[in-house]
């Protein structure tokens, strides 16, 4: 047994030979070696794990690891002794929400995150960070998620993309802006392939209320065309499931998903392999996938050039879906499969909401 799992790279433990007779001093052997066992398939688990997350989290767990340290240097100047950095304790990580409070301006829904980040790599180095401790921190966060001013801190959620903006969108002029050099600004016409990959990008994302790294996944061949418009499969993103989707032939030209998908696809000449590619600044195609950022770009960048006094991202289409959904009388059930929310996600229902803000208000009809 410990050859076939030295063998395998798995773990390696000493365990007593099959067929002999236990002891006391055997039991106490085979004890040590199931302790040692279990450590090192837990390490192995952790390493796997970590392994197997996408680059994106893994930059953003190094980078809130690098915030821990900074942290550490920080707490050292005031108290005169620097702590390890396994030191992961109730004190230590409140103390961090504070610090990252008061001394980085951080958005709360940030130090969330970065609480996330600091245990997860902690567990990784082999530390045991306390239940009680990251439930400490979250309670030291909660009255910073109910202050308006902390939460401005951050983004702040994503603009609900609508049908208007996707159309004064796919019919701006083909110009973008350049940065400044110098003294001039100047500007840049967009290659006629990047604009009918940015039309089907934005209306397609809006049609399967796609996040953009589930926009970016999408293969050629996972886009069949019917009668009734497109069947559209979504592969599966950061362990959540596939789905299938049906997405029906708009009424517009300018925002139909499937006659904008037809056009970048007949002018990409796409017959397998990812749906959407980069395109240079000389209309030039590339072959290697784009990514969730160059999809979220992408969106931003269309909405800039035409001229929206809102600033649109990835997940805004994602968002619109549900609210044009909801106000033009779509079952939310429906809109849920769509995006492939799970039935109890605040977010969804936050989303429904905003769409039914005034289906049936409460002043209405009452005598006012």
């Amino acid at each position: 047994m410990t050859a076939e799992l030295q063998h395998t790279g798995v773990v390696e433990a000493e365990l007593p030979p099959t067929g002999v007779a236990e002891t006391a001093g055997d039991v106490e052997a085979y004890d040590r070696a199931t302790a040692a066992v279990l450590a090192a398939l837990d390490q192995g688990a952790e390493e796997h794990l970590a392994d197997s997350r996408p680059h994106k989290t893994r930059a953003s767990y190094a980078r809130d690891w690098e915030l821990w340290a900074e942290f550490h240097r920080w707490l050292a100047g005031r108290t005169g002794h620097t702590l390890p950095l396994t030191a992961v304790t109730k004190g230590t990580l409140v103390a961090f929400v504070v610090w990252l409070d008061e001394m980085k301006k951080a958005a709360p829904s940030t130090i969330d995150r970065r609480i996330t980040g600091v245990t997860v790599t902690a567990r990784r180095h082999g530390t045991e960070v306390p239940k009680q401790a990251t439930k400490a921190a979250r309670e030291a966060l909660k009255p910073m998620k109910l202050d308006p001013v902390r939460t401005a801190r951050g983004r702040g959620k994503a603009i609900a993309a609508t049908p208007a903006h996707l159309k004064a969108m796919n019919t701006a002029p083909a110009v973008r802006p350049q940065p400044e050099t110098g003294r001039r600004r100047g500007t840049q016409e967009l290659p006629e392939l990047a604009r009918l990959r940015d039309r089907a990008l934005a209306t397609l994302a809006f049609g399967i209320a796609g996040r953009s790294e589930e926009v970016s996944s999408l293969d050629t061949e996972g886009i069949t065309q019917v009668a009734e418009g497109l069947e559209v499969h979504v592969p599966s993103v950061k362990g959540r499931p596939p789905r299938d989707v049906a997405v029906a032939y708009g009424e517009n030209p300018d925002t139909c998903p499937v006659r904008c998908w037809q056009a970048w696809k007949e002018a990409a000449d796409l017959t397998a392999g990812p749906a959407f590619l980069p395109v240079d600044q000389k209309g030039r195609l590339g072959s290697r996938r784009l990514g969730p950022d160059g999809c979220r770009l992408a969106i931003t960048r269309a909405a800039q050039r035409a001229g929206l006094d809102v600033k649109l991202t990835g997940h805004s289409a994602r968002r619109g879906l549900v609210t044009t959904g909801r106000k033009r009388g779509k079952r939310a059930e429906k809109l849920r499969k769509q995006g492939g929310w799970a039935a109890n996600s605040p977010v969804f229902w936050e989303y429904v909401d905003e769409g039914e803000r005034w289906e049936d208000t409460a002043t209405e009809g009452i005598g006012l």
